[in-house]
């Protein structure tokens, strides 16, 4: 069972920056492609970026493009979303989810289609001024 931990959220102001991290301690991350997904109250959830196993493709919702960068460091079973230019509407809990794909530069934003069996408890993102 690999338990994923999601760090780094927190308040920020518009146009500010956050780093999300996303770790699964005493687990490799190596075989997963991870995918970051965000709620809003009232709203349904919604893929924002993914990154593939080896760390050779990601893919960002058309809403983040140009302003959030997803990365990993898989010596430290880490995966990262680096947030700038954050907006109001950014303002959500974030999630990241490990989809068994090992030695694959495949993902995806949609958890239909992947299979994201491993989810964190959430962290809060609140974008306000």
């Amino acid at each position: 069972q690999v338990q994923l931990l999601e760090s780094g959220g927190g308040l920020v102001q518009p146009g500010g920056s956050l780093r999300l991290s996303c770790a699964a301690p005493g687990f490799t991350l190596d075989p997963y492609a991870i995918g970051w997904f965000r709620q809003a109250p009232g709203k349904e959830r919604e893929g924002v970026s993914c990154i593939s196993s080896r760390g050779s493709r990601s893919k960002y919702v058309d809403s983040v493009k140009g302003r959030f960068t997803i990365s990993r460091d898989n010596a430290n079973h880490t995966v990262y979303l680096q947030m700038n230019s954050l907006k109001s509407e950014d303002t959500a809990v974030y999630y990241c989810a490990a989809d068994w794909e090992p030695y694959s530069a495949f993902c995806t934003t949609d958890p239909a289609r992947g299979r994201y069996d491993y989810w964190g408890q959430g962290t809060q993102v609140t974008v306000q001024v």
